[in-house]
């Protein structure tokens, strides 16, 4: 059991049946009364996100998963098809499931896949990924009214702003937290 004061962004938690991650909190503490805590959530089974508060100090059962490395092979159209690394079992993902984690990911990447008692739940990448810039428009000197950026698209098809140097063709690094832009690879 994990208190309210316990609880982290990433961590697994068991509430009424559902696995829930949780992806952010807010400690509230408003004049009289007890304090809250706000907390969002990813249904790991689902996908849904929801919001939801609770009393300070409330208690959640707090969900051991399992880590396996796989590499990713390919997206058949919702579905995406790991192989584990050690055992070559196939594993697969909805995209539901994954989310704007497709964007950071490449045919023969390897990633941690999360399972519960066996099923596969979720999916973890590393903090900042390199990829390459597939489309871009042509920076033009001088051109800082919108803040030296301009949009680029990735191989993977995530659309992230870089400065007016990128062109087509270069690799970026790009922070998976935030989708943003660190720096040129």
């Amino acid at each position: 059991m994990v208190s309210t004061s316990e609880i982290r962004r990433g961590m697994t938690i068991d509430l009424d049946g559902q696995l829930l991650k949780i992806l952010e909190f807010d400690h509230q503490k408003i004049g009289r009364g007890s304090a809250q805590v706000k907390i969002s959530f990813k249904n790991l089974r689902t996908g849904a996100n929801t919001v939801n508060t609770f009393q300070a100090g409330a208690k959640f059962n707090d969900v051991r998963l399992e880590r396996e490395i796989d590499q990713f092979q390919y997206q058949d159209g919702e579905e995406f098809h790991f192989m584990n690394t050690e055992t070559f079992d196939q594993v697969v993902l909805r995209d539901d499931q994954i989310g704007d984690v497709k964007y950071y990911i490449r045919e023969g990447d390897t990633v941690d896949i999360l399972t519960y008692n066996g099923e596969p739940i979720d999916l973890e990448i590393p903090p900042s990924v390199v990829l390459e810039v597939t489309n871009t428009e042509p920076g033009i000197k001088g051109d800082t009214a919108t803040g030296a950026t301009k949009h680029a698209m990735t191989e993977t098809g995530l659309r992230v702003s870089v400065p007016l140097f990128v062109n087509t063709g270069d690799k970026v690094k790009v922070d998976t937290r935030t989708g943003k832009y660190v720096e040129r690879a």
